[in-house]
């Protein structure tokens, strides 16, 4: 143990100078020669005189007292004393007990002399407090003062070697002696280690006595054992002389010289646990056992280990001479051997690369304890450090809070710190995901901590999972730890409660039921389940009870987030329903979207397009869904368009099989409710934000933007819907892309990098919009996006037309700023060139998005258009002519009752029907205009509406005035009444059915069809059939009154009872109007309803606009020129009175009106016919 003192006694003098320099700023370059120093001493000593590893606390070690002797060098300039106290100060904030290495504890420190020069170039040495000079020594040297003690705190000179001491017996220090065994291993090149073993020999021979210190003399020195291999691998222990092996060694290991003796001077092998030949031995050994010894070497236990230098491999460090293979091997040698028990062998096996990994291998006759493999480790790392920088990889994880994640969740991942043996001062640090270094960003945050390093992850997605490293640097030396294996994430989950909230009455015994379910693996538990009134809205499913317009919310499915909202309405119903459930892990990865680096973006795209197609169903349903995913898909554009970072060709395949599920025909419902969406929001807040894009829009801009940053390289991407081609010309270009269409670039500004997205299924996203805002075309042809990294003035487009009965083309582009920033299709730097039976070509002098706009309902618009405004001009010709007519003749109509009541809907009919033709006029050019005007267009279309129902209405009346005549259910009804219930009927009725239908229709922007005409709404809201069902069903009324009349007619046939002959010619006339114009209109709004249900049929529409554009001339031939009447009040013909020359003849016969007349007349008058009345019938038979 003398030895393991001389070690303490070096240390503990580092030690003191390192005290010192504390306040000099000599800090670093004292602590690694200290750490240097103390970590070889430790490392050459011997395993048997190894104390066990442990913290030292003064109950359980020894005490030892060491006097330390400094010297200073002080410059001339300077006093002594400034020095003596600031070493006085350092070693009072000395802060104990000191730990300096395992085994040893520095307890207290004490100054005792100081010695200087003083000022007659002499030295004085001074005692500290209580502490003095033994009277030998002051009367030696002289006491500084003249005290007349014996004993002196001050003498003239410095003594060798002593010091102040704490009282005046001074008593000698006892001698000690130790014996100390010292292994020493050489490397020897392949020859007999004979000579080496003799000049040790010679070495050892020598004269001692050596003073190693002032307190340390070796006396002795004796070689005992050798140990070697010889030519034929085997290894011997040889002894010395005058040393012997024990007699269990010897059976052990064998005798080299198979001596019978127990004892023997050699054996074949190296004894673990540093066992020697020994001296003295003399003891008979024991007969052998009568048991079976063992007959092979005893059992061996391997350990394959590693460790990691920092440096670049080179195969040549795989040669046994190389320098870096024997540094490595000697250390692997010499620190096995101190801390692995019962070592056999250690071997280097090679190096590899990896930086540069050393292999090496450690077998041992005992089980080989995983703390010693540490220890080993460790003290490789200290042994090796200051040759070459080397990798510390602790063998313990990287601890992780908290152990289950959930999404956006904290995540804090701490390192270290590393353990107190490699005495590491941490310069700087690093962490890798996945081997790829994180830098401190806005989610990432490293902090230190009691020499531990941590990593913050703020807000917790998917990308962050991986394995996680972190190295701590000691300059080029570090101390690595890795994660477990990934994050242990979770899925949040996601409860569902039915119903989400709900509205009950406070009763005595009443029972509420209330339903909650999670997804697998959770499980729920309730917890503590703790307005008077009727109820509008009772036990609903969902939302169970409410009071009026109480706004009720329920949960979303499982795997969603959100909730359903419903409002009680007075019907008792919950209306006004909304759904706003969006899928989580959409969810998650919006909220991902938005931090976005360059590690990740490769990895998110790889999943939004894996969780799209997984739940592609899903997806195209939910509006919500689409609209979350289109964010995601902007946020990316948005991330990459304002960085440096391209596009792979594996995240732009991602990418548009994440666009090709949302462009499925499944999704069509989807985007026509988001398109509607975008345009009520846009006419609601058009006064008060300035730019409102819509989300079909939002994907073709992000598309584009994503597309931008796409890698110039070839290359070609293929998806069911999607087809991306990029190339590169130099002067022209011509490409088919798909065989739908052609590309025709005559010349570039130079070479060029071209991409061009071919989208079967676009049209399913983006509304046939055009600047005119109208709706009435479709997308006819692929939509095409088209970038270049040059200018490009003039391209060419062939589109294969996909719907071949459709016409009127327009080539088209779509313009992001149309609209407030809705969005639409633009033909400016478009135009026409040709259009064949199956293409259209385009020429634009600008790229980006195009397409051509085709009308859906007419496939010759000039053949249609020619016949509506020929046919309107007869008709509105015809009416105004009708309405002279009737004005010429009113006065005389008017004198008789019957007559005057005939032809008052004849004239409304002419009237209404002229005024809806002059709004049908207004209408198609506000639908035609440059500009259009949707306020200017419901307006029209509210009384075009409006006076084709006061058509048909009045044409209800004229048949109930038919009915009247010759059925007579009702009693006798005055003139007056019979006018006023016309009236009534004939424009009451249509304002009622017009205001409601606005009403209903127009909040939601379903009103007008904004078609090339303005007209009702069909495919919205089915507006149409507010105009289609009144009319229809007064064609059926009117022909049902029609056959009874007729029957009436003909049931009277025959009858003798005069008639008045007047009232027989207004029946006539009434019924031949109707006969006629009420199958006409029938058949005419009849084709009009075939051109909803078959909108390419071009003979139905021929037929339409022929019938309905000839209505006006219709009511003039058949409800005034054929009237006898009427032509003889325009001739200015008046009949005779009293004429008895002519009789009253009609298609049915004068006896038939007659009878049926008479009798009507005779309830009137009681059975006596006036004269007046006489005349007047006589009159009218003559004409």
């Amino acid at each position: 143990m003398k030895l393991l003192k001389a070690f303490r006694f070096i240390v503990l003098l580092l030690l003191a100078g390192y005290i010192f320099c504390l306040n000099k700023d000599y800090t670093p370059s004292f602590n690694s020669f200290f750490k240097e120093l103390t970590v070889r001493q430790r490392s050459h000593s011997h395993a048997r005189e190894k104390r066990a590893a442990g913290d030292c606390f003064p109950e359980n070690c020894s005490k030892i007292n060491v006097d330390i002797f400094l010297s200073m060098d002080t410059p001339n300039n300077a006093e002594a004393i400034e020095f003596i106290n600031v070493l006085r100060g350092a070693v009072e904030n000395v802060i104990l007990p000191l730990h300096i290495i395992d085994e040893l504890v520095l307890g207290s420190v004490n100054l005792t002399t100081a010695c200087y020069p003083n000022s007659t170039g002499g030295h004085q040495c001074h005692c500290e407090d209580q502490l003095l000079w033994s009277s030998d020594i002051c009367d030696t040297y002289g006491a500084c003062s003249n005290a007349s003690t014996q004993n002196c705190d001050c003498i003239n000179g410095i003594p060798n070697g002593q010091f102040c001491e704490p009282s005046i017996i001074t008593l000698p220090t006892p001698l000690m002696t130790a014996s100390v065994i010292t292994v020493i291993k050489i490397r020897t090149l392949k020859t007999e280690p004979t000579n080496l073993i003799q000049q040790l020999r010679e070495a050892v021979d020598i004269v001692l006595q050596f003073n190693a210190t002032t307190d340390l003399i070796v006396t002795s020195l004796n070689l005992t054992t050798v140990c070697y291999t010889n030519f034929n691998g085997q290894q011997q222990c040889q002894c010395e002389d005058q040393f012997l092996w024990s007699c269990e060694i010897c059976e052990t290991y064998g005798a080299c010289n198979n001596d019978s003796i127990g004892n023997c001077d050699c054996i074949n092998g190296i004894p673990p646990d540093g066992q020697f030949c020994e001296t003295n031995v003399t003891a008979a050994c024991l007969p052998p056992s009568t048991e079976s010894a063992p007959t092979g070497p005893p059992t061996l236990e391997a350990r394959s280990l590693s460790f990691t230098m920092n440096i670049d491999f080179d195969e040549s460090y795989n040669d046994e001479n190389n320098d870096v293979y024997q540094i490595c091997l000697l250390s692997i040698e010499t620190q096995s051997r101190i801390h692995i028990l019962g070592l056999q062998s250690a071997d280097l096996l090679g190096f590899s690369a990896g930086s540069t990994i050393a292999d090496f291998e450690i077998t041992a006759n005992t089980s080989i304890q995983d703390a010693a493999v540490d220890a080993l480790l460790m003290a490789i790392f200290s042994d090796l450090r200051n040759t070459f920088p080397v990798v510390f990889d602790s063998p313990s994880n990287l601890v992780i809070e908290p152990p289950r994640i959930f999404f956006e969740d904290n995540v804090t991942v701490t390192c270290g710190p590393p353990p107190v043996e490699l005495d590491l001062r941490i310069t700087s640090t690093e962490w890798r995901r996945d081997g790829v270094l994180i830098n401190e960003d806005d989610r990432h945050s490293f902090s230190q901590a009691n020499g531990a390093e941590t990593l913050l992850i703020t807000n917790y997605f998917f990308t962050d999972n991986g394995r996680y490293q972190c190295q701590l640097f000691d300059e080029e030396s570090s101390f690595r730890q890795d994660s477990n294996g990934r994050f242990n994430r979770l899925e949040t989950p996601t409860i569902q409660t039915v119903p989400l909230q709900n509205t009950i009455l406070c009763e005595v015994g009443q029972q509420v039921s209330l339903q909650c379910s999670v997804q697998d693996p959770y499980q729920l538990e309730f917890r503590g389940i703790s307005n008077s009134g009727a109820f509008t809205c009772v036990a609903d499913p969902e939302f169970g009870n409410g009071f009026l317009n109480d706004v009720g919310r329920a949960s979303c499915e499982i795997n969603e987030v959100g909730e359903k909202t419903a409002i009680c309405r007075v019907s008792g119903e919950w209306e006004d329903r909304e759904d706003n459930c969006t899928l989580q892990r959409i969810v998650e990865l919006l909220g991902q979207s938005r931090f976005l680096d360059e590690i990740t973006l490769p990895e998110f795209l790889e999943e939004l397009s894996n969780v799209t197609l997984e739940l592609s169903q899903q997806v195209t349903e939910s509006p919500n869904n689409i609209d979350a995913i289109v964010t995601i898909i902007n946020n990316v554009a948005t991330f990459v368009t304002t960085s440096t970072i391209q596009i792979s060709q594996v995240s732009m395949e991602d990418v548009l099989l994440t666009t090709d599920v949302l462009t499925r025909d499944e999704a069509r419902e989807s985007w026509d409710i988001l398109n509607l969406e975008a345009l009520i929001e846009t006419i609601e807040t058009r006064n008060t934000i300035p730019r409102n894009e819509s989300v079909s829009s939002l994907l073709l801009f992000g598309l584009e933007g994503i597309t931008s940053r796409l890698i110039n390289a070839s290359l070609n991407i293929e998806t069911p819907l999607i087809l991306l081609n990029k190339t590169t010309f130099t002067n022209s270009f011509n490409g088919d892309f798909n065989s739908t269409v052609e590309i025709d670039i005559e010349e570039s500004s130079g070479p060029t990098n071209l991409t061009v997205i071919t989208f079967e299924s676009l049209d399913n996203v983006l509304p046939p919009r055009d600047e005119n805002n109208a709706t009435g075309r479709v997308i006819n042809g692929r939509v095409v996006l088209v970038q270049s990294d040059t200018t490009v003035d003039n391209v060419s487009f062939t589109f294969d037309i996909i719907d071949e009965t459709l016409g009127n083309p327009q080539c088209v582009f779509w313009n992001f700023t149309l609209f407030e920033g809705l969005g639409g299709w633009d033909d400016e730097g478009c135009e026409l060139v040709v259009r064949d039976d199956e293409t259209v070509t385009c020429q634009c002098d600008h790229l980006t998005s195009f397409s051509i706009l085709m009308s859906p309902f007419v496939p010759n618009r000039r053949v249609l258009d020619f016949i509506t405004y020929i046919g309107v001009g007869i008709s509105m010709a015809s009416l105004v002519i009708c309405l002279i007519i009737e004005a010429l003749i009113w006065k005389e109509v008017r004198k008789k009752d019957k007559a005057h009541l005939s032809h008052i809907p004849i004239v409304n009919i002419a009237l209404s029907l002229l005024i809806a033709n002059i709004w049908f006029i207004i209408g198609a050019s506000i639908s035609e205009g440059d500009k259009k005007n949707p306020d200017a267009c419901t307006a029209a279309t509210f009384f075009i509406h409006f006076f084709y129902l006061v058509l048909f209405f009045w044409m209800l009346a004229s048949a109930l005035l038919l009915f009247y005549l010759t059925v007579f259910i009702f009693g006798n009804i005055s003139k007056t009444t019979l006018i006023a219930i016309g009236f009534s009927l004939g424009y009451g009725a249509p304002l009622i059915i017009t205001v409601i239908t606005i009403a209903v229709t127009e909040p939601n922007n379903a009103y007008i069809q904004e078609t090339v005409i303005c007209w009702l709404n069909w495919d919205k809201s089915r507006a149409l059939l507010a105009f289609v069902i009144p009319a229809l069903l007064i064609v059926l009324i009117n022909i049902v009154i029609i056959i009874v009349a007729l029957v009436t007619i003909l049931h009277s046939k025959g009858m003798s009872i005069t008639v008045q002959n007047n009232d027989n010619y207004i029946v006539v006339e009434i019924a031949r109007t109707l006969a006629i114009l009420t199958p006409f209109f029938g058949i005419t709004w009849s084709l009009g309803v075939g051109t909803l249900t078959d909108p390419t049929n071009l003979g139905i529409h021929i037929a339409f606009a022929f019938f309905n554009s000839l209505q006006g001339f219709f009511i003039l031939v058949f409800g005034t020129l054929l009237s006898r009447q009427v032509r003889s009040l325009i001739l200015g013909l008046k009949p005779s009175q009293n004429s008895g020359s002519g009789t009253a003849t009609t298609s049915f016969g004068t006896s038939s009106s007659g009878g049926l007349f008479g009798k009507r007349n005779n309830r009137k008058n009681g059975g006596n016919n006036s004269s007046s009345d006489a005349t007047a019938s006589s009159q009218v038979a003559s004409s």
